[in-house]
C-alpha cells in the first residue's frame, strides 16, 4: 500500500494530477498516511455521490466496529474529547439534533439580510488593497470578511476575532500522524478555554447572538449538552470563515490564471453567481469530505472497501471527473449544468454553504470590479498551499494592483 503525505503543500500542489491518474488506473484506493495509518480515497464523481449518500459510510467510529471491539483512532487529550461529537462526527440521530438547533441560522431569507454589511466590508478592504497596490489577499482580504461575519453572528467581540484564527489554522493542519496532533494541543485548548469564557459571558449577559440563543437551550437540559455546545461553537467558528477563505483565495488565484474570464467578470459582473460555482468546482476550498467510515463491507466502483475503513470522500477529484465535466480542466463561468460537490451531499452537506456563496460572489465581483490591474505579485511556483487533510487553501496570496 503506497504511503503520502496527503495533507502537505508539496501534495496539494500536484494533487490534480494524482487524482487523474487515480480515476484512471485506481478510482477507489487504499493509502498509508505518513503515520501508518491507512484511509481509502474514493475519487471518481459517481463513486464519491455514492459514497456521501450511503448511510453504510458513518461518522462515529464506533458505529464500524462489531461490539465490544475498539476502533483504531488517533490520540486526543482528555479535555478535547468533547470536541470528537461535534455535528459533523456523529451520525443521526445526534446529528439531526444537533443540526436542527443552529440551521435556522443559515437560512437564505438571513443570509440575505446579511448583504449590505459584507458589501460594506469588501469595499472597505478593498480601499486598503489599494492604497497598498502590493499586498496579501488571504491576510488582508479574504479572512477578514468571513471571520468579521461569523464572529458577529456568534456575538465573538471584535477585539478577538484575529486570535480564533491563529487557533483554527493550527488545528486544521494536524492530521491523525500523531505529532501533528500534539503539536497542535495547546491551540486547541487555548480555543477551548476561549469558547467557555465567551459561554460564561452569555450566561450572565445575553445578547441577540447565536451563542446566547444555544446557551438558552442548553440551559433548558433537554436538546444540548454542555459538551455538545462547546463543541457546536468550535465548529462553528471554524467552519464558518475556513471555508469562505479558501473559497475567496482559490478563486480569485483561479482567475489570474484565467484573465479571459477575469476579464468575463468585470464586462458582465452579474456572472458571479454562476461564476462562484465554477470556482468551486474548478479548484474548491476542500479537498476532501469530512472522514467517514465503513459499518460494514461497501463495494464502490467495483471495489469493496472493507468494514471498519477510514474512507475520504476526495471532492477536488470528483470536480474534475471527465466523466462528469466536459472539458473539465477548462474554466467557464457560465458553465451549465455544474452540478459539482464542492460542499459536499447529503445530510451533511455543508450548513453555511449560503452564506460562504454570498461572501464569495461580492468579494471576488467587488476585487475584480475594483482593482483592474490586479496581477500575481510572485511567481506562481512560490506559491504554498495550506497543510491539512479535509480543507484546501493558500498560506498566502500576494498580489500588486
Amino acid at each position: 500500500m503506497p504511503a503520502f503525505d496527503l495533507g502537505s503543500s508539496q501534495f496539494k500542489a500536484g494533487a490534480h494530477e494524482f487524482y487523474r491518474r487515480l480515476r484512471e488506473d485506481t478510482p477507489v484506493c487504499p493509502v498509508s498516511l505518513p503515520g501508518g495509518r491507512q484511509v481509502w480515497l474514493v475519487t471518481r464523481y459517481e463513486d464519491v455521490l455514492a459514497a456521501l449518500r450511503d448511510p453504510r459510510f458513518v461518522k462515529d467510529p464506533l458505529n464500524a466496529v462489531q461490539p465490544g471491539e475498539k476502533p483504531r483512532q488517533p490520540w486526543v487529550p482528555k479535555f478535547a474529547r468533547p470536541l470528537t461529537r461535534n455535528m459533523l462526527d456523529v451520525d443521526p440521530p445526534d446529528h439531526t439534533r444537533l443540526r436542527a438547533l443552529v440551521q435556522k441560522a443559515f437560512t437564505p431569507r438571513i443570509v440575505e439580510g446579511l448583504r449590505g454589511g459584507i458589501q460594506a466590508l469588501s469595499d472597505e478592504l478593498l480601499e486598503k488593497c489599494r492604497h497598498r497596490r502590493r499586498f496579501d489577499l488571504i491576510s488582508g482580504y479574504a479572512l477578514p470578511i468571513p471571520t468579521i461575519v461569523i464572529a458577529g453572528m456568534l456575538g465573538v467581540p471584535a477585539k478577538d476575532r484575529g486570535r480564533f484564527h491563529r487557533w483554527s489554522t493550527a488545528i486544521v493542519a494536524s492530521d491523525p500522524s500523531g505529532w501533528r496532533m500534539i503539536r497542535a494541543v495547546p491551540h486547541v485548548a487555548a480555543f477551548l478555554r476561549y469558547i467557555r469564557s465567551l459561554l460564561r459571558k452569555r450566561r450572565a449577559e445575553p445578547g441577540e447572538d447565536l451563542v446566547s440563543a444555544l446557551v438558552a437551550v442548553e440551559e433548558e437540559g433537554e436538546r444540548l449538552s454542555e459538551d455538545e455546545l462547546v463543541s457546536m461553537v468550535f465548529l462553528l467558528l471554524i467552519a464558518g470563515h475556513e471555508t469562505t477563505v479558501n473559497l475567496i483565495g482559490n478563486g480569485t488565484l483561479t482567475l489570474l490564471r484565467h484573465p479571459d474570464q477575469m476579464d468575463r467578470l468585470r464586462r458582465q459582473p452579474e456572472l458571479a453567481v454562476p461564476g462562484v460555482e465554477e470556482l468551486l468546482r474548478y479548484d474548491g476550498p476542500l479537498e476532501t469530505a469530512t472522514e467517514r467510515y465503513a459499518r460494514e463491507d461497501v463495494e464502490i466502483g467495483g471495489t469493496t472497501i472493507p468494514r471498519g475503513s477510514l474512507t475520504y470522500a476526495v471532492l477536488a477529484s470528483a470536480n474534475r471527473d471527465e466523466r462528469q465535466f466536459p472539458d473539465p480542466e477548462a474554466v467557464d463561468l457560465t458553465r451549465e449544468p455544474n452540478r459539482h460537490l464542492a460542499f459536499g451531499f447529503g445530510i451533511h452537506f455543508c450548513l453555511g454553504a449560503p452564506l460562504a456563496r454570498l461572501e464569495a460572489q461580492i468579494a471576488i465581483r467587488t476585487l475584480a470590479e475594483g482593482l483592474p490591474g490586479l496581477r500575481l505579485g510572485v511567481d506562481p511556483e512560490a506559491l504554498r498551499w495550506r497543510r491539512g487533510l479535509v480543507l484546501r487553501g493558500l498560506r498566502a496570496l500576494p498580489l500588486t494592483a
